[in-house]
Protein backbone atom coordinates (compact mmCIF):
# COMPACT_ATOMS: atom_id res chain seq x y z
CA UNK A 1 0.00 0.00 0.00
CA UNK A 2 1.82 3.41 -1.10
CA UNK A 3 0.62 6.71 0.22
CA UNK A 4 0.92 8.24 -3.33
CA UNK A 5 -1.85 8.75 -5.10
CA UNK A 6 -2.20 7.66 -8.93
CA UNK A 7 0.62 10.86 -11.03
CA UNK A 8 -2.60 11.69 -12.92
CA UNK A 9 -4.49 12.58 -9.75
CA UNK A 10 -1.59 14.33 -8.58
CA UNK A 11 -1.05 16.66 -11.97
CA UNK A 12 -5.07 17.29 -10.96
CA UNK A 13 -4.47 18.47 -8.09
CA UNK A 14 -1.69 20.76 -8.68
CA UNK A 15 -3.30 22.29 -11.61
CA UNK A 16 -6.65 22.78 -9.18
CA UNK A 17 -3.87 23.73 -6.19
CA UNK A 18 -6.34 21.29 -4.09
CA UNK A 19 -5.32 22.23 -0.63
CA UNK A 20 -6.87 18.88 0.20
CA UNK A 21 -3.50 16.85 -1.01
CA UNK A 22 -1.12 18.97 0.90
CA UNK A 23 0.58 16.30 3.11
CA UNK A 24 -0.62 13.70 0.54
CA UNK A 25 2.84 14.25 -1.69
CA UNK A 26 4.90 16.86 -2.75
CA UNK A 27 5.46 18.17 -6.31
CA UNK A 28 9.27 17.71 -7.68
CA UNK A 29 9.90 20.81 -10.97
CA UNK A 30 12.91 19.73 -12.72
CA UNK A 31 12.74 22.78 -15.46
CA UNK A 32 13.79 24.73 -11.12
CA UNK A 33 14.75 22.04 -9.14
CA UNK A 34 12.32 23.16 -6.30
CA UNK A 35 9.70 20.81 -4.65
CA UNK A 36 6.07 22.11 -3.39
CA UNK A 37 3.16 21.35 -2.30
CA UNK A 38 0.09 20.71 -3.93
CA UNK A 39 -1.67 24.10 -3.50
CA UNK A 40 1.21 26.06 -4.01
CA UNK A 41 0.15 29.38 -5.85
CA UNK A 42 2.79 29.84 -8.54
CA UNK A 43 2.37 29.09 -11.92
CA UNK A 44 1.40 25.27 -13.00
CA UNK A 45 4.59 23.79 -13.76
CA UNK A 46 4.18 21.09 -17.80
CA UNK A 47 3.08 18.20 -16.98
CA UNK A 48 6.68 16.86 -18.94
CA UNK A 49 8.31 18.72 -15.79
CA UNK A 50 7.14 17.10 -12.77
CA UNK A 51 7.76 14.48 -10.76
CA UNK A 52 5.51 13.16 -7.73
CA UNK A 53 7.21 11.80 -4.54
CA UNK A 54 5.28 11.02 -0.86
CA UNK A 55 7.64 12.50 1.25
CA UNK A 56 9.56 15.97 1.61
CA UNK A 57 12.60 13.48 2.04
CA UNK A 58 12.34 11.49 -0.64
CA UNK A 59 12.50 15.05 -2.97
CA UNK A 60 15.30 16.20 -1.03
CA UNK A 61 17.22 13.03 -1.81
CA UNK A 62 16.35 13.02 -5.48
CA UNK A 63 18.19 16.50 -5.41
CA UNK A 64 15.52 18.86 -5.33
CA UNK A 65 14.88 22.09 -3.07
CA UNK A 66 11.67 23.13 -0.53
CA UNK A 67 9.53 26.35 -2.01
CA UNK A 68 10.18 29.03 -0.29
CA UNK A 69 6.87 29.91 -0.86
CA UNK A 70 4.45 27.37 -0.24
CA UNK A 71 6.74 25.81 1.84
CA UNK A 72 6.07 21.71 1.83
CA UNK A 73 7.60 20.74 4.75
CA UNK A 74 5.11 22.78 6.86
CA UNK A 75 1.96 21.25 5.29
CA UNK A 76 -0.13 18.86 7.49
CA UNK A 77 0.94 15.51 7.77
CA UNK A 78 -0.09 12.40 5.17
CA UNK A 79 -3.03 10.48 7.97
CA UNK A 80 -1.62 7.67 6.36
CA UNK A 81 0.34 7.46 9.09
CA UNK A 82 -2.68 7.61 11.76
CA UNK A 83 -4.08 4.29 11.22
CA UNK A 84 -1.67 2.31 9.23
CA UNK A 85 -0.45 -0.48 11.55
CA UNK A 86 2.23 -2.13 9.07
CA UNK A 87 5.93 -1.17 9.69
CA UNK A 88 5.68 1.69 7.64
CA UNK A 89 3.42 3.14 9.38
CA UNK A 90 4.59 2.36 13.14
CA UNK A 91 8.39 3.45 11.57
CA UNK A 92 6.97 6.89 10.21
CA UNK A 93 5.00 7.62 13.47
CA UNK A 94 8.24 6.72 15.92
CA UNK A 95 10.31 9.08 13.52
CA UNK A 96 8.19 11.86 14.39
CA UNK A 97 8.03 11.25 17.91
CA UNK A 98 11.91 12.03 17.51
CA UNK A 99 13.08 8.46 18.18
CA UNK A 100 15.82 8.23 15.55
CA UNK A 101 17.83 11.49 16.91
CA UNK A 102 17.13 10.06 20.53
CA UNK A 103 17.32 5.93 19.76
CA UNK A 104 19.65 6.33 16.34
CA UNK A 105 18.47 3.67 14.02
CA UNK A 106 19.15 0.98 16.13
CA UNK A 107 16.58 2.15 18.21
CA UNK A 108 14.01 2.49 15.91
CA UNK A 109 14.72 -1.00 14.45
CA UNK A 110 14.58 -2.53 17.84
CA UNK A 111 11.27 -1.00 18.92
CA UNK A 112 10.05 -2.25 15.45
CA UNK A 113 11.11 -5.67 16.33
CA UNK A 114 12.99 -6.17 12.58
CA UNK A 115 16.76 -5.57 11.72
CA UNK A 116 18.30 -2.35 9.91
CA UNK A 117 18.57 -3.29 6.97
CA UNK A 118 14.79 -4.38 6.71
CA UNK A 119 13.91 -1.71 8.27
CA UNK A 120 15.96 0.55 5.88
CA UNK A 121 14.81 -1.29 2.99
CA UNK A 122 10.74 -1.71 3.20
CA UNK A 123 10.73 2.50 4.11
CA UNK A 124 13.16 3.50 0.87
CA UNK A 125 10.74 0.67 -1.65
CA UNK A 126 7.84 2.79 -0.09
CA UNK A 127 8.80 6.11 0.33
CA UNK A 128 11.66 7.18 -1.42
CA UNK A 129 14.19 7.46 1.96
CA UNK A 130 15.17 5.15 4.18
CA UNK A 131 15.24 6.09 7.92
CA UNK A 132 18.18 8.63 8.13
CA UNK A 133 17.42 10.78 5.50
CA UNK A 134 13.31 11.05 6.90
CA UNK A 135 14.93 12.23 10.08
CA UNK A 136 17.43 14.44 8.25
CA UNK A 137 14.14 15.85 6.68
CA UNK A 138 12.78 16.09 10.39
CA UNK A 139 15.51 18.19 11.59
CA UNK A 140 15.48 20.37 8.72
CA UNK A 141 11.99 21.79 9.57
CA UNK A 142 12.64 22.19 13.47
CA UNK A 143 15.54 24.10 12.54
CA UNK A 144 14.17 26.73 9.61
CA UNK A 145 11.15 27.09 12.71
CA UNK A 146 13.93 27.81 15.25
CA UNK A 147 15.47 30.26 12.68
CA UNK A 148 12.08 31.87 11.85
CA UNK A 149 10.56 32.34 15.09
CA UNK A 150 13.78 32.67 18.30
CA UNK A 151 16.33 34.72 18.59
CA UNK A 152 18.85 31.36 19.55
CA UNK A 153 22.23 31.63 17.54
CA UNK A 154 22.78 29.18 15.08
CA UNK A 155 24.97 27.16 17.22
CA UNK A 156 21.95 26.74 19.64
CA UNK A 157 19.80 25.97 16.82
CA UNK A 158 21.51 23.13 15.10
CA UNK A 159 22.17 21.30 18.56
CA UNK A 160 18.20 21.94 19.47
CA UNK A 161 17.37 20.14 16.23
CA UNK A 162 19.20 17.16 16.29
CA UNK A 163 21.93 18.04 14.13
CA UNK A 164 25.45 16.60 15.61
CA UNK A 165 27.42 19.90 14.36
CA UNK A 166 27.06 23.21 13.06
CA UNK A 167 28.69 22.13 9.83
CA UNK A 168 26.11 19.30 9.36
CA UNK A 169 23.50 22.14 9.76
CA UNK A 170 24.76 24.58 7.27
CA UNK A 171 25.00 22.39 4.63
CA UNK A 172 21.30 20.58 5.31
CA UNK A 173 19.38 24.34 5.52
CA UNK A 174 21.90 25.21 2.01
CA UNK A 175 20.81 21.91 0.43
CA UNK A 176 17.52 21.69 1.26
CA UNK A 177 15.89 25.72 1.18
CA UNK A 178 18.65 26.83 -0.83
CA UNK A 179 19.47 29.34 1.45
CA UNK A 180 21.60 30.30 4.47
CA UNK A 181 20.62 30.24 7.96
CA UNK A 182 20.98 34.06 7.86
CA UNK A 183 18.91 34.92 4.89
CA UNK A 184 16.12 33.11 5.92
CA UNK A 185 16.07 34.57 9.21
CA UNK A 186 16.49 38.05 7.73
CA UNK A 187 13.37 36.60 5.14
CA UNK A 188 10.89 36.63 7.96
CA UNK A 189 12.15 39.87 9.95
CA UNK A 190 14.40 38.42 12.55
CA UNK A 191 11.75 38.27 14.95
CA UNK A 192 13.39 37.37 18.21
CA UNK A 193 12.34 34.69 21.57
CA UNK A 194 9.83 35.93 23.59
CA UNK A 195 11.11 34.83 26.46
CA UNK A 196 13.89 31.67 27.13
CA UNK A 197 12.78 28.45 25.54
CA UNK A 198 9.30 29.76 24.01
CA UNK A 199 8.75 29.01 20.35
CA UNK A 200 5.54 30.29 18.47
CA UNK A 201 4.49 27.96 15.40
CA UNK A 202 1.10 27.57 13.45
CA UNK A 203 0.23 24.03 12.99
CA UNK A 204 -1.92 23.85 9.97
CA UNK A 205 -4.71 21.71 9.79
CA UNK A 206 -7.21 20.22 6.77
CA UNK A 207 -11.06 21.96 6.49
CA UNK A 208 -13.39 21.25 8.20
CA UNK A 209 -12.16 21.40 11.68
CA UNK A 210 -14.73 20.87 14.50
CA UNK A 211 -12.22 23.23 17.17
CA UNK A 212 -15.56 23.49 19.50
CA UNK A 213 -15.66 19.86 19.98
CA UNK A 214 -12.46 19.07 20.15
CA UNK A 215 -11.70 21.88 22.82
CA UNK A 216 -14.58 20.95 24.95
CA UNK A 217 -14.02 17.38 24.78
CA UNK A 218 -10.45 18.44 26.51
CA UNK A 219 -11.75 20.90 28.91
CA UNK A 220 -14.34 18.43 30.17
CA UNK A 221 -11.28 16.09 31.00
CA UNK A 222 -8.56 18.84 32.23
CA UNK A 223 -6.63 17.45 35.47
CA UNK A 224 -5.39 20.63 37.68
CA UNK A 225 -2.15 21.02 38.08
CA UNK A 226 -1.28 19.30 34.63
CA UNK A 227 -4.11 20.65 31.93
CA UNK A 228 -6.25 23.95 31.50
CA UNK A 229 -8.61 25.51 29.51
CA UNK A 230 -10.42 28.68 29.49
CA UNK A 231 -12.67 27.85 26.01
CA UNK A 232 -10.69 29.32 23.41
CA UNK A 233 -7.37 27.50 24.23
CA UNK A 234 -6.09 24.40 25.85
CA UNK A 235 -2.82 24.61 27.96
CA UNK A 236 -1.09 21.54 29.13
CA UNK A 237 2.35 20.18 30.84
CA UNK A 238 4.56 17.87 28.75
CA UNK A 239 7.19 15.14 29.71
CA UNK A 240 9.51 15.32 27.55
CA UNK A 241 13.16 13.34 27.04
CA UNK A 242 15.38 16.24 27.74
CA UNK A 243 12.52 17.83 30.14
CA UNK A 244 9.29 19.57 30.86
CA UNK A 245 7.62 22.32 28.84
CA UNK A 246 4.04 23.49 28.46
CA UNK A 247 2.17 24.54 25.40
CA UNK A 248 -0.48 26.69 24.53
CA UNK A 249 -3.10 25.69 21.54
CA UNK A 250 -5.20 27.67 20.53
CA UNK A 251 -7.44 27.16 17.10
CA UNK A 252 -7.35 29.90 14.24
CA UNK A 253 -8.76 29.86 10.65
CA UNK A 254 -6.65 27.34 9.02
CA UNK A 255 -3.94 26.69 12.20
CA UNK A 256 -3.81 25.96 15.59
CA UNK A 257 -1.76 29.05 17.18
CA UNK A 258 0.86 27.00 19.15
CA UNK A 259 3.57 28.39 21.82
CA UNK A 260 5.77 26.27 23.67
CA UNK A 261 7.87 26.82 26.54
CA UNK A 262 10.38 24.00 26.69
CA UNK A 263 13.28 23.68 29.62
CA UNK A 264 15.30 21.87 26.10
CA UNK A 265 14.87 23.05 22.99
CA UNK A 266 15.76 19.79 21.60
CA UNK A 267 12.49 18.20 22.69
CA UNK A 268 10.97 20.98 20.17
CA UNK A 269 10.10 18.41 17.03
CA UNK A 270 8.57 15.86 19.63
CA UNK A 271 6.39 18.46 21.37
CA UNK A 272 5.01 19.38 18.01
CA UNK A 273 4.31 16.26 16.93
CA UNK A 274 2.98 14.95 20.06
CA UNK A 275 0.69 18.45 19.89
CA UNK A 276 -0.60 17.48 16.30
CA UNK A 277 -1.23 13.55 17.31
CA UNK A 278 -3.48 15.24 20.43
CA UNK A 279 -5.82 17.22 18.29
CA UNK A 280 -5.24 14.58 15.18
CA UNK A 281 -4.56 17.43 12.94
CA UNK A 282 -2.81 14.93 10.43
CA UNK A 283 -6.45 13.77 9.63
CA UNK A 284 -8.38 13.61 6.16
CA UNK A 285 -12.03 14.65 7.54
CA UNK A 286 -13.46 14.88 3.74
CA UNK A 287 -12.68 11.27 3.57
CA UNK A 288 -14.33 10.39 7.41
CA UNK A 289 -17.03 12.52 7.10
CA UNK A 290 -17.98 10.67 3.43
CA UNK A 291 -17.84 7.64 4.66
CA UNK A 292 -19.61 7.53 7.87
CA UNK A 293 -22.49 9.80 6.07
CA UNK A 294 -23.08 6.78 4.38
CA UNK A 295 -25.08 5.85 7.16
CA UNK A 296 -28.45 7.69 7.19
CA UNK A 297 -28.50 8.31 11.30
CA UNK A 298 -24.94 9.43 11.26
CA UNK A 299 -25.90 12.14 8.64
CA UNK A 300 -27.19 14.51 9.96
CA UNK A 301 -24.43 13.97 12.70
CA UNK A 302 -21.93 14.49 10.45
CA UNK A 303 -23.86 17.70 8.59
CA UNK A 304 -24.33 19.48 11.66
CA UNK A 305 -20.55 18.69 12.59
CA UNK A 306 -18.65 18.47 10.00
CA UNK A 307 -14.74 17.90 10.84
CA UNK A 308 -14.75 16.27 13.81
CA UNK A 309 -11.29 15.00 15.00
CA UNK A 310 -9.99 12.15 17.23
CA UNK A 311 -8.67 13.61 20.55
CA UNK A 312 -5.36 11.87 20.91
CA UNK A 313 -2.20 12.05 23.91
CA UNK A 314 0.49 13.54 24.55
CA UNK A 315 1.34 10.76 26.69
CA UNK A 316 0.45 6.97 26.29
CA UNK A 317 1.26 6.53 29.69
CA UNK A 318 -1.65 8.93 31.43
CA UNK A 319 -3.93 7.94 29.18
CA UNK A 320 -3.84 4.57 30.62
CA UNK A 321 -3.95 6.22 33.98
CA UNK A 322 -6.86 7.97 33.29
CA UNK A 323 -8.69 5.29 31.78
CA UNK A 324 -8.21 3.39 34.92
CA UNK A 325 -9.34 5.30 37.11
CA UNK A 326 -12.12 6.30 34.94
CA UNK A 327 -13.68 2.65 35.14
CA UNK A 328 -17.18 2.58 36.42
CA UNK A 329 -17.01 6.31 37.49
CA UNK A 330 -18.26 9.96 35.88
CA UNK A 331 -15.39 11.85 34.03
CA UNK A 332 -15.99 14.84 36.96
CA UNK A 333 -15.24 11.85 39.90
CA UNK A 334 -12.19 10.72 37.53
CA UNK A 335 -10.45 14.29 36.91
CA UNK A 336 -10.67 14.81 40.49
CA UNK A 337 -8.94 11.75 41.73
CA UNK A 338 -6.08 12.56 39.04
CA UNK A 339 -5.40 15.58 39.97
CA UNK A 340 -5.20 14.21 43.59
CA UNK A 341 -2.51 11.43 42.13
CA UNK A 342 -0.80 14.38 40.28
CA UNK A 343 -0.27 16.32 43.40
CA UNK A 344 1.43 13.40 45.46
CA UNK A 345 3.55 11.77 42.71
CA UNK A 346 3.85 14.15 40.21
CA UNK A 347 6.92 16.29 38.29
CA UNK A 348 6.54 19.60 39.64
CA UNK A 349 7.68 22.79 37.04
CA UNK A 350 10.80 24.64 38.14
CA UNK A 351 8.61 27.45 36.33
CA UNK A 352 5.20 27.44 37.21
CA UNK A 353 2.79 28.89 34.45
CA UNK A 354 -0.44 29.86 35.34
CA UNK A 355 -2.75 27.14 36.64
CA UNK A 356 0.32 24.47 34.91
CA UNK A 357 2.13 23.36 38.06
CA UNK A 358 2.88 19.61 37.47
CA UNK A 359 3.43 17.13 34.56
CA UNK A 360 2.18 13.85 34.68
CA UNK A 361 3.69 11.38 37.32
CA UNK A 362 6.66 9.28 35.73
CA UNK A 363 6.07 5.50 35.99
CA UNK A 364 8.16 4.14 38.74
CA UNK A 365 6.59 7.10 40.63
CA UNK A 366 3.09 5.47 40.66
CA UNK A 367 4.14 1.88 41.18
CA UNK A 368 6.10 3.06 44.18
CA UNK A 369 3.37 5.50 45.26
CA UNK A 370 1.58 4.87 48.56
CA UNK A 371 -1.91 4.18 49.76
CA UNK A 372 -2.80 7.53 50.53
CA UNK A 373 -1.68 9.11 46.71
CA UNK A 374 -3.39 6.44 45.32
CA UNK A 375 -7.50 7.48 46.35
CA UNK A 376 -9.38 4.85 45.30
CA UNK A 377 -10.51 1.32 45.73
CA UNK A 378 -7.54 -1.08 46.98
CA UNK A 379 -8.39 -3.61 43.80
CA UNK A 380 -8.05 -0.28 41.35
CA UNK A 381 -4.92 0.88 43.46
CA UNK A 382 -3.12 -2.62 42.70
CA UNK A 383 -4.26 -1.95 38.59
CA UNK A 384 -2.81 1.12 39.23
CA UNK A 385 0.56 -0.22 40.49
CA UNK A 386 1.02 -3.03 37.80
CA UNK A 387 -0.02 -0.99 35.16
CA UNK A 388 2.91 1.45 36.06
CA UNK A 389 4.98 -1.55 36.63
CA UNK A 390 4.50 -2.85 33.53
CA UNK A 391 5.20 -0.01 31.58
CA UNK A 392 8.40 0.71 33.59
CA UNK A 393 10.14 -2.51 32.77
CA UNK A 394 9.18 -2.42 29.32
CA UNK A 395 6.44 -4.99 28.99
CA UNK A 396 3.63 -2.50 28.41
CA UNK A 397 4.56 -0.36 25.49
CA UNK A 398 2.30 2.66 24.58
CA UNK A 399 4.29 4.39 22.24
CA UNK A 400 3.37 5.02 18.68
CA UNK A 401 4.95 2.32 17.15
CA UNK A 402 3.31 -0.82 18.98
CA UNK A 403 0.32 -2.31 17.03
CA UNK A 404 -3.57 -2.15 18.80
CA UNK A 405 -3.29 -5.81 19.32
CA UNK A 406 0.08 -5.39 20.91
CA UNK A 407 -1.15 -2.73 23.22
CA UNK A 408 -4.41 -4.12 24.22
CA UNK A 409 -3.58 -7.58 24.42
CA UNK A 410 -0.57 -6.36 27.18
CA UNK A 411 -3.05 -4.26 29.06
CA UNK A 412 -5.76 -7.12 29.09
CA UNK A 413 -3.05 -9.30 30.35
CA UNK A 414 -2.98 -7.04 33.83
CA UNK A 415 -5.47 -7.83 36.82
CA UNK A 416 -8.61 -5.28 36.55
CA UNK A 417 -7.97 -4.28 33.28
CA UNK A 418 -10.61 -4.90 30.84
CA UNK A 419 -11.72 -4.58 26.62
CA UNK A 420 -13.45 -1.76 27.57
CA UNK A 421 -10.07 0.19 29.23
CA UNK A 422 -7.76 -1.46 26.65
CA UNK A 423 -9.89 0.31 23.72
CA UNK A 424 -10.09 2.97 25.33
CA UNK A 425 -6.22 3.75 25.82
CA UNK A 426 -5.58 2.64 21.84
CA UNK A 427 -7.87 5.39 20.70
CA UNK A 428 -6.51 7.79 22.74
CA UNK A 429 -2.83 6.59 23.13
CA UNK A 430 -2.70 5.65 19.38
CA UNK A 431 -5.24 7.38 17.73
CA UNK A 432 -6.42 4.52 16.08
CA UNK A 433 -9.52 5.37 14.07
CA UNK A 434 -11.25 2.27 14.02
CA UNK A 435 -11.86 1.52 17.64
CA UNK A 436 -15.24 1.54 18.73
CA UNK A 437 -16.34 0.91 22.38
CA UNK A 438 -19.89 -1.02 22.49
CA UNK A 439 -20.44 -1.25 26.27
CA UNK A 440 -19.71 2.79 27.26
CA UNK A 441 -22.00 3.74 28.91
CA UNK A 442 -22.39 7.12 27.03
CA UNK A 443 -22.43 5.11 23.63
CA UNK A 444 -25.24 2.57 24.58
CA UNK A 445 -27.06 6.20 25.95
CA UNK A 446 -26.70 7.67 22.51
CA UNK A 447 -27.60 4.71 20.91
CA UNK A 448 -30.90 4.60 22.52
CA UNK A 449 -31.53 8.29 21.72
CA UNK A 450 -30.89 7.62 18.45
CA UNK A 451 -33.21 4.44 17.98
CA UNK A 452 -29.77 2.34 17.54
CA UNK A 453 -29.30 0.06 20.31
CA UNK A 454 -31.01 -3.38 18.88
CA UNK A 455 -28.97 -2.51 15.67
CA UNK A 456 -25.52 -1.03 17.33
CA UNK A 457 -23.06 -3.78 16.66
CA UNK A 458 -24.29 -4.58 12.82
CA UNK A 459 -24.47 -1.11 11.81
CA UNK A 460 -21.24 -0.23 13.63
CA UNK A 461 -18.98 -2.75 11.01
CA UNK A 462 -19.95 -0.57 8.05
CA UNK A 463 -18.16 2.08 9.76
CA UNK A 464 -15.23 0.78 9.37
CA UNK A 465 -12.22 2.10 9.06
CA UNK A 466 -13.56 5.09 11.01
CA UNK A 467 -15.71 3.69 14.30
CA UNK A 468 -13.50 6.21 16.47
CA UNK A 469 -15.33 8.87 14.97
CA UNK A 470 -18.37 7.77 14.96
CA UNK A 471 -17.60 7.45 18.66
CA UNK A 472 -17.15 11.04 19.09
CA UNK A 473 -20.34 11.93 17.34
CA UNK A 474 -22.30 9.53 19.41
CA UNK A 475 -20.87 11.13 22.64
CA UNK A 476 -21.34 14.54 21.11
CA UNK A 477 -25.48 13.73 21.04
CA UNK A 478 -25.15 13.49 24.81
CA UNK A 479 -24.96 17.13 27.62
CA UNK A 480 -22.47 15.49 29.65
CA UNK A 481 -20.96 12.34 28.66
CA UNK A 482 -20.75 9.76 31.18
CA UNK A 483 -17.12 8.27 30.31
CA UNK A 484 -17.57 4.87 32.11
CA UNK A 485 -17.10 0.91 31.42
Amino acid sequence: MSPLPDPEHCYRAVRSRDARFDGWFVTGVTSTGIYCRPSCPAVTPKRSNVRFYPTAAAAQLAGFRACLRCRPDAAPGSPEWNGRTDLVGRAMRLIGDGVVEREGVAGLSGRLGYSERHVHRQLAAELGAGPLSLARARRAQTARVLIETTALSFADVAFAAGFASVRQFNDTVREVYATTPSRLRSRHGGRGEPAPGTVTLRLPYREPFDAAGLMAFLAARAVSGVEESDGTAYRRTLRLAHGTGTVTLRPADGHVACTLRLADLRDLGTAVARCRRLLDLDADPLAVDAALSADEVLRALVENTPGVRLPGAVDGFEIAVRGVVGQQVSVAAARTVVGRIVAATGIPLSDVDGGLTHCFPEPAALADADDAALPMPATRRGTIRALAAAVADGTVRLDPGVTRDELTGSLCALPGIGPWTASYVAMRALSDPDVFLPTDLGIRTAAARLGLSSTLDDRSSHWRPWRAYATVHLWQTLTAVPERS
